[in-house]
């Protein structure tokens, strides 16, 4: 008689769980469950310690990953090597894609373990022979590298020119749903303020003065990894002013 898992980690990584993660990357979902199945035969489950690194910028792009559970900050490294950090990724996201771009076969960014985290590495080759025989599949990977610049523009001229605020102000709302949204909204903020400061460029002690600021105006309330926009017209007031 099977026994049942023995963790949640395990029935997570059980073959119909890891087979429904790949199509939930948009530039895979228009594969069958079968050729998912085939392209999971092909890749492996890793675990990789707090504090390693998953890859290197500039090393080969021989793996492609996505986060089953964990944390990985993505970090670009300067030739004097300053870093800096482009975001952390959770479960679901993928690493090392954009290797795939222009036949460049090295990948763009580092990546780090900020907890245990476990990946599943798929073939960079059997990745590229998909996009060359689903033209679904490559349209879909085209439209998420242009959403994928797009964030990374934004990012690019906060940090150049807005101000601690703006930054804020500006990832809060790129947390919510594109257009319209009905406030107040709940927004689950995972990581560490240490960690998000980070990405946004600020002090620990900036992130929190910019908090509490928010909230003395009654603009959010914040509860552990949880935080609420209470009004969205006069939180954007602030991106508009940081420009």
């Amino acid at each position: 008689m099977a026994q049942p898992p023995s963790s949640s980690l395990d029935l997570l990584c059980q073959p119909y769980q890891l087979n429904e993660l790949l199509g939930g990357v948009s530039w895979l979902s228009a594969l069958t469950e079968l050729e998912r199945t085939e392209l999971l035969a092909q890749s492996a489950v890793i675990d990789v310690e707090e504090g390693e690194w998953l890859f290197h910028q500039d090393a080969p792009a021989e793996w492609l990953y996505i986060v089953i559970t964990g944390m990985v900050r993505l970090v670009r490294i300067a030739p004097d090597g300053s870093q800096a950090t482009i975001r952390h990724v959770e479960r679901g996201s993928t690493l090392g894609e954009l290797s795939m771009v222009a036949n460049l076969g090295s990948y763009l960014y580092s990546a780090e373990i900020k907890r245990m985290t476990h990946v599943i590495a798929l073939p960079a080759a059997a990745c590229r022979q998909v996009l060359d025989t689903h033209p679904a599949c490559r349209a879909e990977f085209m439209s998420r590298l242009a959403l994928e610049l797009t964030d990374r523009l934004e990012d690019l001229a906060l940090v150049t020119q807005g101000d601690a605020m703006a930054r804020l102000v500006s990832y809060l709302l790129r947390q919510m749903p594109r257009g319209r949204v009905k406030t107040p909204y709940t927004l689950r903020l995972s990581l560490p303020k240490s960690w998000l400061a980070d990405q946004l460029a600020m002090t620990p002690e900036t992130l929190s003065r910019m908090l509490t600021r928010l909230r003395e105006q009654k603009i959010i309330e914040t509860s552990r990894q949880r935080l609420t926009v209470l009004d969205e017209p006069r939180l954007r007031q602030f991106l508009s002013a940081g420009r």
